[in-house]
């Protein structure tokens, strides 16, 4: 079992910044893929960023491409989103996900584990 714990969400103005932190307990991540969803009101949740194993490649949205970054502090098991140049059209809840095995996933059913969400709101 993984239980996630994100924070650092909040209420931004265009063009400013934001890191959420996803904090893992019960497993480390190794051999874990960790991902980053985000679901606006109204819409389907999406894939933003991942990072997978075994040789930590990363993938974005294009939509996040430039701006978002994933990174992760295996000694704290945490995972992070640094955003910058936030967008009115970034708000949303965003969600830590994580999954057992090697390789890339991008779809929310192919994860097993997800934090209870954290609200992003970027005001124009």
């Amino acid at each position: 079992q993984v239980q996630l714990v994100e924070s650092g969400g909040g209420l931004v103005q265009a063009g400013g910044s934001l890191r959420l932190s996803c904090a893992a307990s019960g497993r480390t991540f190794s051999r874990y893929a960790m991902a980053w969803f985000r679901q606006a009101p109204g819409k389907e949740r999406e894939f933003v960023t991942a990072i997978f194993w075994p040789v930590g490649s990363t993938y974005y949205a294009d939509s996040v491409k430039g701006r978002f970054t994933i990174s992760t502090d295996n000694a704290k098991n945490t995972v992070y989103l640094q955003m910058n140049t936030l967008k009115p059209e970034d708000t949303a809840v965003y969600y830590c996900a994580a999954d057992y095995g090697l390789g890339p996933r991008f779809k929310p059913s192919e994860y097993d584990y997800w934090g209870q969400g954290t609200q992003v709101t970027v005001s124009s």
